[in-house]
């Protein structure tokens, strides 16, 4: 059977064009063979809506549409950088949004799978930020504002939040486990993999598999293969 990819964080912006070009080649080469191709937020660096258009923009468009056209099915679960990613974005290229959770069988593996910045709990500053900017009124009213106006905010938020991270532990901005365990047992699968810490590994938990998604560089793409066989990064 076809492999089924997991990416997330890939943070892609006009400023890293070798981020752009490592998708392009992901998408043009390994997601050709693939069944599915799950995408796990993160995949833009920031987005203030639908309306903006960029030559970036369209070429993922196209890169999705791509695949989907060809009866691949690609998904997408929001991120903290692009939770802003709509139904337009997704009906213009046949990608399908996915909720914050999601559970999906992997070969008879019932797995959870989801960003992880909602498992991260223990950043309390980043979560209530989180609960204002996913309040539907706010993300309305911020949506009516001009594409310039939406520009402007979007870059102080991110310059404060690089800001922030400077003065945090690595602990506060990791997933807080006994929550995440708590989570994995409501949902009652055996694996969870998610995104959002940056952290590639597998990590075998009391009662479940965690498998965490790196971010993407220069010189790497974090990408998970999942098949009958099992997983592994390639």
């Amino acid at each position: 059977m076809k492999p089924i990819y997991f990416i997330a964080d890939l943070h892609l912006s006009e400023t890293y064009p070798e981020l752009t070009a490592l998708f392009n080649d992901f998408m043009q080469n390994k997601a050709q063979e693939a069944q599915a191709v799950y995408i796990l937020g993160d995949l833009f660096d920031f987005w203030i809506g639908d309306d903006e258009t960029s030559p970036l923009i369209s070429q993922v468009k196209h890169q999705i549409k791509n695949l989907t056209e060809k009866g691949i099915a690609c998904y997408f679960i929001h991120g903290n950088r692009d939770f802003l990613l709509g139904k337009k974005f997704a009906q213009d290229c046949g990608l399908t949004l996915l909720p914050d959770y999601h559970c999906v069988d992997l070969y008879g593996v019932k797995t959870l799978i989801c960003h992880g910045d909602t498992l991260c709990i223990d950043d309390v500053k980043y979560q209530q930020f989180r609960r204002k900017v996913h309040q539907k009124w706010r993300q309305r009213l911020f949506l009516c504002l001009p594409l310039k106006v939406r520009l402007k905010i979007a870059e102080k938020i991110r310059a404060k939040s690089k800001q922030d991270k400077q003065y945090k532990s690595l602990d506060i901005m990791d997933v807080n486990l006994a929550f995440t365990a708590q989570m994995v047992k409501a949902f009652g699968v055996e694996r969870l993999i998610h995104g959002h810490t940056h952290r590639e590994a597998i990590h075998q938990e009391e009662t479940y598999t965690r498998i965490v998604l790196g971010d993407w560089r220069k010189d790497y793409a974090s990408i998970l293969e999942v098949t009958e066989n099992g997983y592994r990064f390639i």
